[in-house]
């Protein structure tokens, strides 16, 4: 039974999901990081919000770590690349708060627009400053977009409700999709020119740490009002405070900082900064969508092998999983018969998708040939982070699909090219269950692979095949099944034997040994 970790508070909710399908999950929450480490190993899933902090020495600890699931959108607390290369999913959950957090930001434009935090700390103090707080209409107005995501687009919609104009500054954002949305895409100088309010929907990365800085305030109208419910780190908090200071910004409203928890701020106290502790997602119905969510995603991977919202592999539906698992295991044969039979440094790998398979979501199956491949070379790889190991070893890897039927109704061939040469394995599922081996090297051959394996290259002669029956037997080897091909008559064949047990170095060393063999290795699967 899969085991998981719930360190951070989170609805109820979520332990009880992980019970009902089968998961052991322990709530253990308010740990150190120490305290994670120390624990963290006996885990299989780590479902988290923002105040656990997943750093390389916490997946250096967590040796059983398969998943890790972020109830919310941001993963800033969660080291993916590390992750990554430690072989472990990371998941969030982009769509329980997105209302909740869009609501938000729509309340603090409102409230910025109109100066409700000011005006009712004055009325509560006896003030009557009627005439102070002098307010901007939204309806008419330009609001600028900072992504249009998830989050981006709901704001789009609760805007044009207010009867403003949308403008989005997105690259991921399509004109056919822009369209549907009602809103017009501009690149950012555009969006920072014309919109009279500002809002921030967009993850924090290199490239939009921030994006909203010295340079972007002087390129915005005077008065212009910024609202971030989205990452601290966005906008330059030096350079706002400069902004606000000479009425460049008529004010900002910040749900999030470049620091949490912030309990002191350059800008706290300001009297056009409206602040909230990072509340975007606190709403009852946020907490438990997300916990909800998690909970599923993470209880699907671990026993079904679906995946969902990961961040770091490619998705996999748990309806599409069961579809995809003979071949997955057709996959990983193919993958660790190339790896075996490698014996010098990759350049190029390319795997092709015939008939059948060719319909289906071939991604996982690509993750899971290079794990195959890459696994006998070297330690601590699989299908999460076989790709990022390639391509950290200049390894070019192609994909190709063709949903034409060839000799057989599905195949996939890898061919790998080396310092050497080329080599090909392609395979089939028989009874759309069953892997075989179909072809190796251009020699056809139909052979069902088993844990203990060997691969002979001879020539093609008279005698063969009872010299290497009798070497087996006299060895107390049993051959449990015995695949031949060759090219042409009485040239290179190949023969795939499946034994009972493994080969000792000694008995493969005599089978080398035998006339006509050119080449003798052991396998396993």
């Amino acid at each position: 039974m899969p085991k998981v970790l719930i360190s951070d508070k989170m609805s109820p909710l979520a332990e009880k999901i992980f019970k009902e399908r089968g998961v052991e999950v322990d709530v253990i929450t308010g740990k150190t990081k120490e305290e994670l480490a120390a624990m963290i190993g006996e885990y299989d899933g780590l479902a988290i919000r923002s105040s656990t902090k997943v750093t390389p020495a916490i997946l250096e600890a967590a040796k059983n770590l398969k998943v890790i699931g972020r109830a919310g959108i941001g993963v800033d607390n969660v080291d993916v690349a590390a992750a990554t290369n430690h072989g472990v999913v990371v998941m969030n959950t982009p769509f329980g708060n997105s209302i909740t957090t869009a609501e938000h930001a729509i309340a603090m434009m409102m409230a910025l627009v109109r100066d409700i935090p000011q005006a009712n700390a004055s009325t509560h103090a006896g003030k009557w400053e009627k005439s102070k707080f002098m307010g901007m209409e939204v309806t008419g107005k330009t609001l600028g977009l900072i992504g249009a995501g998830n989050i981006g687009s709901v704001v789009a919609d609760r805007a044009m409700g207010l009867k403003m104009k949308v403008v989005a500054y997105d690259p991921f954002l399509s004109a056919d999709r822009a369209a549907d949305l009602g809103i017009k895409k501009v690149d950012l100088d555009e969006l920072f020119k014309v919109a009279d309010v500002i809002t921030l929907h967009t993850p924090l990365t290199d490239q939009t740490r921030g994006i909203v800085g010295k340079k972007a305030f002087a390129q915005m109208k005077d008065g212009v009002r910024i609202v971030n419910c989205a990452r601290g780190g966005l906008i330059d908090e030096a350079a706002l405070l400069v902004a606000l200071n000479s009425g460049k910004v008529a004010g900002a409203a910040l749900d999030v900082f470049e620091v949490e928890p912030a309990t002191e701020n350059p800008l706290f106290g300001h009297d056009k900064v409206i602040c909230t502790p990072h509340l975007g997602a606190s709403t009852s119905e946020a907490q438990v969508n997300v916990a909800l969510q998690v909970a599923e995603q993470m209880a699907d991977f671990l026993l079904t092998g679906g995946v969902t919202n990961a961040l770091n592999m490619p998705s996999l539906s748990a309806e599409d999983a069961p579809k995809l698992k003979p071949y997955m295991a057709l996959a990983e044969q193919i993958g660790g018969f190339a790896g075996q039979i490698t014996e010098t440094s990759l350049k190029r790998v390319v795997i092709e998708y015939e008939g059948h398979v060719a319909t289906l979501n071939t991604s996982p199956l690509t993750a899971v040939v290079l794990e195959g491949l890459l696994s006998p070379l070297m330690s601590s790889v699989n299908m999460v982070n076989a790709p990022i190991v390639a391509k950290e070893r200049n390894i070019k890897i192609t994909e190709s699909k063709h949903d034409r039927e060839g000799d057989y109704s599905t195949s996939i061939r890898l061919t790998v090219e080396t310092e050497r040469g080329e080599r090909s394995i392609a395979g089939t599922l028989f009874a759309n269950k069953a892997p075989r081996i179909i072809e190796i090297d251009g020699v056809r051959l139909e052979a069902e692979l088993a844990p203990n394996m060997l691969y002979i290259i001879n020539d093609d002669k008279p005698g063969f095949i009872g010299a290497l029956g009798s070497l087996l037997g006299h060895n107390g080897v049993n051959i449990a099944t015995f695949a031949l091909g060759r090219r042409v008559e009485g040239q290179e064949a190949v023969a795939l034997v499946a034994v009972d047990q493994p080969l000792q170095d000694i008995v493969l060393d005599q089978v080398a040994a035998l006339a006509h063999v050119r080449l003798a290795k052991k396998l396993s699967f």
